[in-house]
C-alpha cells in the first residue's frame, strides 16, 4: 500500500488556518436556522459589528430531496445576531408531497414554523486556555408538526429541543481541525418531520470538517455531521407493531466560504437518514400482506446557502 506524507507549505499552512479561523465568525445556518453546519449548530453565534448591538440579519435557504416516501422539503430562515454573545431566529419550513401510495400519506402536508435561539456560555479558549472550547447553549421549538404523530392522529405537534454544543477549532495540527459535540434534548424525531417521540430524551450530536484554501480568497470545507434520533415515534406504533425504529441521521457536506469578511457560504451534501423501520400490513389486491415500511432515505441529497447584506 502506497504511503503519502502531508507538507504543508508556509503559504499553504497561513491559508488553511486563515479559512479555519474565520470559519468560526462565518457560520452558515443549519437547516432549522441556527449557526453551525448543514444539521448540527455549533457554540458560535451571529457575529455583530464592533460597537454594534444587532448584526446585520443572516438569511439562509436549504432543500432537501427525502425520496419519493417522504417527499421534499424546503427551508427559509432569517437570524439576527445580539452583541456577539446570542440569537435569535425563525424558520419556516416547507413540505412537497411524497408519491409513494402506502405511506407518503403520513407526509402530506405543508409544512411548520420553527423558533430558535443561542447564546455563548463560554467563549472559546477562555481564561487563555488555547485548549479550551467555545460552550453554547440554545433551543429550537417547533410548531404545529402535523407530520407522522399528527396525521396518524389528525392533529398537530409542538415540540422542542434544549442543547448544549462544544465548538473548537484546532489550530495546533498539521491539518487544523474543525470540531463540533454536543448533547440535547428533545421529543422530535428527525428534526420533527419524523412526528413526535414517544418522550423527551437525551441525544448526542456532532461534527468534523477540514478547512481547506480556495480560489479568489475562498475556502472549501469537507465535513461530517451526526445526530442521534429518538427511537421511536408517537402514535406509530398504530402502523407498525413495536413502533419502527429510526436510525441516527448523518449528513456528509461540502462548504464554500469566503476567507475573511465572509458574507456567503454555500453547503453541498448527502445524507442518510431513514430506509428499513419494521413492516406493517397492507391491503393488496391478492389480500393483506405484511410487507417492510421503508423510507427510502437512506441517501438523500441536499443543499444550502446563507448570506448576510
Amino acid at each position: 500500500m502506497a504511503h503519502f506524507r502531508l507538507i504543508l507549505r508556509p503559504t499553504l499552512l497561513f491559508g488553511v488556518l486563515l479559512a479555519l479561523s474565520t470559519l468560526a465568525s462565518a457560520q452558515n445556518l443549519t437547516l432549522e436556522g441556527q449557526t453551525g453546519g448543514f444539521i448540527t449548530p455549533t457554540a458560535y453565534v451571529v457575529p455583530v459589528a464592533p460597537h454594534k448591538l444587532f448584526s446585520i440579519p443572516e438569511f439562509g435557504y436549504h432543500f432537501v430531496g427525502a425520496g419519493s416516501v417522504i417527499g421534499d422539503v424546503q427551508t427559509v430562515s432569517i437570524t439576527e445576531g445580539i452583541h456577539n454573545f446570542a440569537e435569535f431566529g425563525y424558520t419556516r419550513s416547507i413540505h412537497t408531497d411524497g408519491s409513494n401510495p402506502y405511506f407518503s400519506s403520513l407526509w402530506n402536508y405543508s409544512g411548520m414554523n420553527i423558533f430558535h435561539g443561542k447564546a455563548v456560555v463560554l467563549k472559546e479558549n477562555a481564561f487563555h486556555r488555547n485548549w479550551m472550547p467555545g460552550l453554547g447553549a440554545g433551543f429550537v421549538v417547533r410548531l404545529n408538526d402535523p407530520f407522522v404523530s399528527g396525521a396518524i392522529a389528525h392533529t398537530t405537534y409542538n415540540n422542542e429541543d434544549i442543547y448544549i454544543a462544544a465548538t473548537k477549532t484546532a489550530l495546533n495540527l498539521r491539518l487544523p481541525l474543525f470540531l463540533n459535540f454536543g448533547f440535547k434534548m428533545t421529543n422530535a424525531s428527525i428534526f420533527g418531520l419524523g412526528g413526535q417521540a414517544t418522550r423527551f430524551g437525551g441525544r448526542w450530536f456532532g461534527g468534523i470538517g477540514f478547512p481547506l484554501p480556495g480560489p479568489w480568497h475562498t475556502a472549501f470545507v469537507p465535513a461530517a455531521g451526526f445526530t442521534q434520533e429518538p427511537y421511536h415515534v408517537k402514535n406509530l406504533n398504530q402502523e407498525i407493531p413495536g413502533g419502527g425504529r429510526i436510525p441516527t441521521t448523518l449528513d456528509y457536506a461540502v462548504r464554500w466560504t469566503q476567507r475573511t469578511n465572509a458574507r456567503f457560504s454555500v453547503d453541498f451534501g448527502i445524507g442518510q437518514v431513514a430506509g428499513n423501520i419494521g413492516s406493517t400490513t397492507i391491503p393488496t389486491t391478492s389480500g393483506l400482506q405484511v410487507v417492510p415500511v421503508n423510507l427510502q432515505a437512506r441517501h438523500v441529497i441536499g443543499f444550502g446557502g446563507t448570506y448576510r447584506f
